[in-house]
C-alpha cells in the first residue's frame, strides 16, 4: 500500500492528571508499522521527570489510601462503561501503533474488561480475618494495605491489556500507580488515563511516564517506589527482578516463552490445526502464549503437517485496519529481520522450511513478514531454543508422550502450553506431569480469565507471585494483623511474662 506522509505529531506524559510536555530533549519515534512511516514522536523522561511523577503520586497516596471502598470500586464501575463504550476508538489506537488487526485489538480489550470487573470487587478481595477471643478479652484480625507508590513496565504486544492487568487492581487496593508503557505504542496508556480521569479517578493516582532504559533504571531505583510489576523478556526480566529486589522493592516480573502444544495420535487433526494456526500466527506471534512448537506424537506428524499448511494459503496478511486481512505487520523492521533470520538459519541447520513467509511478497515500506511453518526442527537449532515472537511456527517429531513430554521439561521456559487429544487420561497424566503455570487441554491459549491468576514457572517467571487475579491483589498489598484488648481498668497490673494465650 501507499501512504500519505504526515507531519509526526508530538507525545505527552499524563502526570497529576494532565497532559504534561517532556523537558528532557530526548524523543523516540512512533511508527505505524504498516506503513512505514513515523505518526509521533515520544518524549523520553529524564530522572528529574520521573522524580516529578513519583512525587506527584507520593502526595496523591495520602488520600487515595484513606479513601473508601465504595469510592474506588463506584470508580472503577464508571471506567469499566467508559471503557467498553470506547473501545473501538481504543482499538484504532492499538492498530495504528502496534499493527494487530482490529478484530484481534478489540479482542485484547475484552481481556483486559475482565480485570477492570475484578477489580471492581476489590471489597471483597480486601475482606480480612477475624479471631473473638483468642485469649481473655483478646481478639486478633488481620487487615489489608496497599503498599503506596507502585510502578508497571509493560510490552509492547498488548498495550492495552498488561497495564489493565497491573494498575486496576493496583490502583482499586489504595495504591497510586507509575506506568511506563512500551516506547514503541504508547498512546493506548494515554487514552486509559484519559478515561480513568473521566471516570472520577483523583489527579496523581495514575501517572504515565515514557521512557527507555534510564526510565526503568530510575524505576528501580527510586526509593519511594514500593513495588514493580514487569511483562518483557527473560533477560530482562531477570535484571528488573534482582535490581528491583536489591532496592529493597517487591518485584513480580514475567518473562518469555517457548509454548509447546503436544498432539497425541488421536487428536482431531482438523481441530488441532486450527488452534495451532490460530494460536501461532494470531498477532503476527507476537504473544508470549503463542503456540510456537507444535510437538507430533507418532504417526500425528504427517497429518498434522499437511493440515496446517492446507489452511495457511487462505491467510489475508495485510494492514490491521482493514476488515478483510488476518494478520499485521510485525512492531518494527528490525524485529522483521530479525524473525525473517530464524528461517533462514532454521534452513541451513536441517529443518524443513513447509511454507516460508519470506517468500510473500508486500506493497509499500510496512514491517510485514508471511507465515512461516517449519518441519523437523530440533533442540539445539536456533529457531527452536529461541523465542521468535513472530509469525513462524515449528513442528518437532517425538515418537511417543514420554518423549514429548521430555522435550517440554528440557526447555527452559515454563510458561503455557497446551495438549490435544481425545483421551481424558492422557489429558489428565498431562496436567499432573507438565511443569508450566498454564495449561490447555484442546486449548491452544490457555490465558487464566481475570479471577484466576496469569504466570508461568522457570525462566518465565522471576517473583513469588503470579499476574492479576488474587496473586495481583496480594502483590499490591502488605498484611497486618492487630491484636487488641479492651481491659478493666481495675484489673490491670504490670507483667513481664511472655504473652500467652488462657
Amino acid at each position: 500500500m501507499t501512504a500519505t506522509t504526515e507531519k509526526p505529531t508530538t507525545l505527552t506524559h499524563w502526570i497529576g492528571g494532565q497532559d504534561t510536555a517532556g523537558t528532557s530533549g530526548r524523543t523516540s519515534p512512533v511508527y505505524n508499522p504498516a506503513t512505514g512511516q513515523v505518526q509521533a514522536q515520544l518524549p523520553l523522561a529524564s530522572r528529574e521527570e520521573l522524580d516529578a511523577a513519583v512525587g506527584v503520586a507520593k502526595v496523591a497516596a495520602v488520600k487515595w489510601r484513606a479513601s473508601s471502598l465504595s469510592q474506588r470500586t463506584t470508580i472503577m464501575f464508571r471506567f469499566r462503561e467508559l471503557l467498553n463504550a470506547r473501545k473501538d476508538d481504543l482499538a484504532r489506537i492499538i492498530t495504528r501503533e502496534h499493527g494487530k488487526v482490529h478484530s484481534d485489538a478489540l479482542g485484547e480489550i475484552s481481556r483486559g474488561l475482565e480485570n477492570v470487573e475484578f477489580a471492581c470487587g476489590v471489597p471483597q478481595l480486601l475482606k480480612g480475618g477475624y479471631s473473638e477471643g483468642v485469649s481473655t478479652g483478646v481478639d486478633v484480625y488481620s487487615i489489608q494495605q496497599p503498599l503506596g507508590v507502585v510502578a508497571g513496565i509493560t510490552p509492547f504486544n498488548f498495550p492495552a491489556m498488561v497495564p489493565l492487568w497491573m494498575l486496576c487492581n493496583a490502583i482499586a487496593c489504595g495504591n497510586t500507580f507509575i506506568l511506563k508503557p512500551s516506547e514503541k505504542d504508547p498512546s493506548s496508556a494515554l487514552f486509559i488515563a484519559g478515561l480513568l480521569k473521566e471516570a472520577g479517578l483523583p489527579d496523581g493516582v495514575l501517572n504515565v511516564v515514557h521512557g527507555d532504559k534510564a526510565a526503568v533504571e530510575a524505576i528501580l531505583e527510586h526509593p519511594d517506589i514500593a513495588a514493580v510489576s514487569f511483562v518483557g523478556s527473560t533477560p530482562i526480566a531477570q535484571y528488573i527482578y534482582e535490581k528491583g529486589t536489591r532496592h529493597g522493592k517487591r518485584v513480580q516480573a514475567l518473562g518469555g516463552a517457548k509454548n509447546h502444544m503436544l498432539v497425541l495420535p488421536d487428536a482431531d487433526i482438523g481441530a488441532a490445526a486450527d488452534a495451532a494456526v490460530s494460536a501461532a500466527y494470531g498477532s503476527a506471534g507476537e504473544r508470549c502464549m503463542a503456540i510456537s512448537v507444535a510437538v507430533a506424537v507418532g504417526d500425528a506428524g504427517d497429518q498434522l503437517v499437511q493440515a496446517i499448511k492446507d489452511r495457511l494459503s487462505a491467510l489475508k496478511i495485510g494492514p490491521g485496519d482493514q476488515a478483510e486481512n488476518d494478520m499485521g505487520p510485525l512492531i518494527t523492521r528490525e524485529h522483521r529481520d530479525k524473525v525473517a533470520g530464524y528461517i533462514a538459519s532454521a534452513q541451513e541447520q536441517g529443518a524443513t522450511v513447509v511454507v516460508d513467509g519470506r517468500a510473500q511478497p508486500f506493497d509499500g515500506d510496512g514491517f510485514f513478514l508471511g507465515v512461516s511453518l517449519l518441519d523437523h526442527v530440533k533442540p539445539g537449532m536456533a529457531a527452536y531454543d529461541d523465542e521468535i515472537f513472530g509469525p513462524v511456527l515449528c513442528v518437532a517429531r517425538a515418537e511417543s508422550y514420554a518423549e514429548g513430554m521430555e522435550l517440554i521439561a528440557a526447555n527452559p521456559y515454563g510458561n503455557g502450553t497446551a495438549i490435544f487429544t481425545r483421551d481424558g487420561g492422557a489429558a489428565r497424566q498431562f496436567q499432573f506431569d507438565v511443569e508450566v503455570g498454564m495449561v490447555g487441554i484442546n486449548v491452544p491459549i490457555p490465558v487464566p480469565v481475570a479471577y484466576y491468576s496469569f504466570g508461568g514457572w522457570k525462566a518465565s517467571l522471576f517473583g513469588d507471585t503470579h499476574m492479576y487475579g488474587p496473586e495481583g491483589i496480594k502483590f499490591f498489598t502488605r498484611s497486618k494483623v492487630v491484636t487488641s484488648r479492651w481491659p478493666d481498668p481495675a484489673k490491670s497490673r504490670v507483667d513481664l511474662g511472655f504473652p500467652t494465650t488462657g
